[in-house]
């Protein structure tokens, strides 16, 4: 897994100015964050355990589908229910509901003035060239989860495709009380040709007893993404004469 640390200082700067790069890229973010609420999908999440061998010891699963309501709210539905052979971690559906609180999208545009973004260098992501910028909260609250990482920018498109770190506000980074993992590993699906929606996290720990350590690593999937139908709406009827309005009365004339 892609750590912060150990970036080489870039040899030469971006093609294009880093503040272009970074008004292009929070741009396709704010609409990205705009649209992935346009969309049913599938959510899993696993929680594994891992033993002294460095095998799985054991795991939580569970998997959503995320659907919207008639009054037009997204709501999750558990297609099964969770299976667990965990030893060690306590992990429930409260857990799980806590990480899909955590925000999809680092830097959008309407989030911008909240951070301070620093072009580090470049690397390939799948064998695509990106830009690799540092992001920084300027100042913390209690209200807001603000990323706190690195994202990789494809250098043709402009659009986030990885991203590494941390939500965190005032009290801390955001995490389930369960789970001893914060920093995630993020990456990203061109989705309808239009849009990169996060497909894939995983997250890394140790859980800590009196008398071992137990590695862990938390996976969530994102799959099966489908535009919601469009609602139609009705034409209006016309008017009827009585609801017509009347012409408009001539000026009285003096005489």
């Amino acid at each position: 897994m892609t750590r912060i640390e150990g970036i080489p200082e870039p040899a030469a700067p971006p093609s294009l100015p880093p503040a272009e790069i970074i008004h292009a890229f929070s741009k396709k973010e704010e609409l990205y964050a705009g649209m992935r609420p346009q969309y049913s999908y599938k959510k899993s999440i696993r929680v594994q355990e891992f033993g002294p061998d460095g095998g799985p010891a054991g795991e939580y699963t569970v998997t959503y589908e995320i659907l919207r309501s008639g009054d037009g709210k997204l709501y999750e539905k558990a297609l099964s229910a969770p299976a667990s052979s965990l030893q060690y971690l306590s992990f429930e559906p409260e857990d799980a509901d806590a990480l899909t609180r955590i925000p999809a999208f680092p830097v959008t545009a309407g989030q911008l003035a909240k951070y301070d973004v620093k072009y580090l260098n470049t690397e390939k992501v799948d064998e695509v060239d990106c830009y690799i910028f540092q992001v920084t909260p300027r100042t913390l609250d209690r209200r807001t989860a603000l990323f706190d990482g690195v994202i990789w920018v494809d250098q043709k498109y402009l659009e986030v495709v990885k991203s590494y770190g941390k939500w965190v506000t005032d009290l801390g980074p955001v995490e389930p009380k369960t789970l001893p993992v914060s920093m995630f590993e993020t990456y990203r699906e061109f989705v309808d040709g239009k849009y990169w929606f996060p497909d894939y996290a995983r997250a890394d720990g140790t859980y800590k007893l009196k008398d071992r350590d137990i590695p862990i690593r938390v996976t969530i999937k994102w799959i099966d993404f489908k535009p919601f139908p469009v609602v139609a709406v009705a034409p209006s009827a016309p008017a009827t004469p009585s609801q017509a309005a009347a012409p408009a009365s001539p000026p009285a004339t003096k005489p």
